[in-house]
């Protein structure tokens, strides 16, 4: 693998995903693949297309296929995977299926990863600090079990994140940028190509999708998206055998994942399903504390771009820097949550605010 190819990976799913969101954008009115606002947990006021992410999928699979010279069982099983959560997403989006066929679907899309790409977490950062085991050995079933649940976990987590214009496309990105780094440090170069084509089709869709969007990626996206990211995650990271292989990816990933747990739990604590939607997101939050929707996905990105470089950093063993980053990303989130949480009414925006987000706003989430 040369570092020619990766940038060949880049570029062309840029050019591919770009080029054919508007060709898939004139398809979702043809096969009614249209969100149209029903509930006060949307966001946008108009009927907006939704299966953009075809243009995502198709732009990376054709910069993986030109330039990946890598056909491991590795690589195939997770392009089978993420076919899988791809007919299911435009299915979705036409359909809108049950969240529990969903479910089932998606680890059905695990288990092909698990079991014939051999892809699973079998090492982990030794909880116990006590230890003199830096990491722990999981038994073959326990990996098996942790794995399907981590990518599953993940493919939800991002779709919970796709709530607002531009978001889950930009926080996509800026993941994978974190990942490729990641990839490089560990010279798993066939997970860094991976990961810029996922960031190629990323920036490709941005344009369009970014406040006031044209178009919205859907489940269809969505999930291709959470998916991707959590088995490379899992190819690239998990596999070493260090004190931090554990930790890297939860910080690399560390958004849409605090974004799901405490949704999951604020569910459960006041006794609602777990998978059951509603507008307390952090997203939603932000929003609705007075933040415009450019300013809430800009503070996002921020959040995420610093989650990402404490990732990075604690890869290369500056556990120090690492964690001064992590506090006071976590101070952050943790204000705005506290903050937020009886912030549902949406205050008055400014005229400047009010002319962008009228008739906008992605919330495919959930």
């Amino acid at each position: 693998m040369n570092y020619a190819n990766m940038i060949f990976a880049f570029v062309i799913s840029f050019i591919f995903t770009f080029a054919t969101t508007p060709l898939v954008k004139r398809f979702a009115y043809v096969i009614g693949a249209v969100d149209i606002p029903k509930d006060k947990r949307r966001v946008h006021k108009k009927p907006t297309p939704r299966i953009g992410g075809l243009a995502i999928i198709f732009g990376f699979l054709v910069a993986v296929i030109s330039f990946n010279d890598t056909w491991s069982k590795e690589v195939v099983s997770t392009l089978v995977g993420a076919g899988i959560l791809g007919i299911l997403g435009v299915i979705d989006d036409c359909k809108e299926l049950d969240a529990k066929l969903k479910f089932v679907v998606q680890i059905v899309a695990a288990l092909v990863v698990v079991i014939f790409g051999d892809i699973r977490i079998s090492v982990i950062s030794n909880p116990n600090i006590f230890s003199v085991e830096p990491y722990v050995i999981l038994p073959s079933w326990l990996s098996v079990c942790v794995t399907i649940f981590w990518i599953v976990f993940i493919t939800n987590a991002v779709n919970f994140i796709d709530g607002l214009d531009g978001l889950a496309a930009g926080v996509s990105a800026i993941m994978s940028i974190s990942l490729v780094f990641i990839a490089i440090s560990y010279h798993e170069f066939t997970i860094a190509l991976l990961g810029l084509a996922l960031m190629g089709s990323c920036f490709g869709f941005l344009p369009y999708n970014f406040n006031p969007a044209k178009i919205f990626m859907g489940d269809t996206g969505s999930t291709f998206l959470g998916y991707m990211l959590a088995v490379l995650s899992v190819q690239g990271m998990f596999k070493s055998y260090a004190v931090i292989s554990f930790a890297v990816p939860l910080l690399m990933l560390g958004l849409p994942l605090f974004d799901a747990l405490f949704a999951m739990i604020r569910r459960v604590l006041s006794g609602k399903s777990p998978m059951v939607a509603d507008r307390g997101h952090l997203h939603h939050r932000l929003y609705d504390m007075g933040f415009s929707q450019k300013q809430t996905v800009f503070i996002l990105y921020a959040i995420s771009g610093v989650l990402g470089i404490t990732a990075i950093l604690l890869a290369e063993q500056r556990f120090l820097r690492a964690m001064l980053l992590l506090m006071c990303v976590l101070i952050f989130l943790l204000m705005a949550n506290m903050m937020g949480k009886n912030s549902f009414v949406r205050k008055p925006p400014s005229k400047e605010n009010k002319d962008n987000d009228n008739n906008t706003g992605e919330d495919q989430g959930e």
